[in-house]
């Protein structure tokens, strides 16, 4: 059994979809993000940087996991899905992996704070990550051009930029002309498991958006 350690947000529901996806067995521990229950010393003998997510695997001596990627990488190693074996193949998924842990996600994130959580309205900034956010999105278009998901067959490296481009309009973006991207984001999103995934620790419809606003900027420095 595995215990997941999350709450509402793109890189929660990186390793929700992944469970889901392998069908492991897992239990949920919803962290109240505005409560800063994540930096309670309990949590931070999890993950010591005190974000979400996180898991223990009890079935491998209780052995803690975080950083998302990292998550992600261990869980499909643990089942041999979602993360080829052969050198150039795990390769290619842990580079797309990467794009999206050093690129879309940092870009996204910071899209979301100057257009939707800072108390002041700064149009410098919110141009330069909408602007990057989307330069990233062209990216994943071309190559999505080549093949139905990222590294060729489906994969971590679809989940994870999956969670975090789906929400686009969130960060004030928009996909117009580029086709292979809507087509990737709808395939994906119609899978029952994403969809089932998502719907971890509670439906993004269910909080709202006064609600996720307010907490984003208690998480502010």
């Amino acid at each position: 059994m595995i215990t997941l350690y999350t709450a509402p947000t793109p890189n929660g529901w990186k390793a929700s979809i992944t469970l889901e996806e392998l069908g492991l067995p897992y239990q949920v521990r919803a962290l109240d993000l505005g409560k800063m229950e994540q930096k309670e010393p309990w949590f931070l003998e999890l993950n010591p940087n005190g974000r979400i997510p996180a898991i223990v695997d009890h079935d491998n001596d209780d052995f803690a996991v975080f950083e998302s990627g990292a998550l992600m990488i261990y869980l499909a190693d643990k089942v041999g899905r979602l993360l080829p074996s052969d050198t150039k193949a795990r390769s290619r998924v842990i580079q797309w992996l990467m794009f999206q842990m050093g690129g879309v996600g940092p870009m996204m994130g910071q899209a979301n704070v100057f257009y939707r959580y800072a108390p002041e309205k700064i149009p410098y900034a919110i141009e330069r990550y909408q602007k990057e956010s989307r330069r990233l999105f062209e990216v994943l278009d071309r190559q999505l051009a080549k093949a139905e998901f990222l590294a060729g067959e489906y994969s971590i490296a679809d989940i994870a930029n999956w969670s975090w481009v789906q929400g686009y309009g969130w960060s004030g973006l928009s996909i117009d002309g580029l086709p292979n991207l809507a087509r990737w984001l709808e395939v994906i999103g119609d899978r029952p498991a994403v969809q089932r995934g998502k719907a971890v620790p509670v439906k993004a419809e269910a909080v709202a958006d006064a609600s996720r606003v307010e907490t984003a900027r208690k998480l502010l420095p």
